[in-house]
């Protein structure tokens, strides 16, 4: 005659948790060698195979700062697979906050910060010092103030182009959704 053993739910089987077993749980072990901790962060064995080693905390750190992508390819064959990855974030890598070039509070992009260099203005300059130094430097090297003077009409394009630089950035952090 079989015996009937007690259940943990006692007829109510939403008492026990989801997915709840009676046997012990399998922990899979980490595979450095000699490591008796659970093997739970998964790591690349190589850049083309889909195998993976799985490492405790400790060995994944050690793993990751150790590993070389580009081990075992020519430098030619590491530059062309590099670019071919690259390739394919390049909304990443063009995004503005990638742009940031040293404003000591980073809210001014690297552009930002060579315009205005260019009108000759602090880090921390407004818009309206911006928009000053812009008219007054404009005013003094206009191609129509100085007739044939080829640095002044190249000076004078470069503090034009510093301007908008600026003037779409302002309209950037000044804009509100509607």
């Amino acid at each position: 005659m079989v015996r009937s053993s007690r259940s943990n739910d006692w007829g109510f089987p939403r008492w026990r948790g989801y997915e709840a077993e009676r046997q012990a749980t399998r922990v899979r072990l980490c595979d450095r060698h000699g490591c008796e901790a659970p093997g739970d962060r998964p790591a690349p064995k190589s850049p083309n195979n889909p195998d993976r080693w799985y490492f405790c905390e400790t060995h994944a750190a050690e793993y990751n700062r150790n590993w070389n992508y580009f081990e075992g390819l020519d430098e030619e064959e590491a530059k062309r697979r590099e670019a071919s990855e690259q390739r394919t974030a390049n909304g990443y890598a063009n995004a503005s906050h990638y742009a940031w070039g040293g404003s000591g509070d980073g809210t001014r992009s690297r552009d930002e910060m060579r315009a205005l260099e260019v009108l000759g203005l602090e880090v921390d300059a407004d818009f309206e010092a911006v928009r000053s130094a812009w008219r007054r430097l404009a005013k003094s090297s206009h191609p129509d103030v100085r007739p044939g003077d080829k640095e002044a009409a190249v000076r004078f394009q470069a503090i034009q182009a510093a301007y908008e630089v600026l003037r779409v950035a302002e309209e950037r952090r000044q804009w509100k959704p509607a």
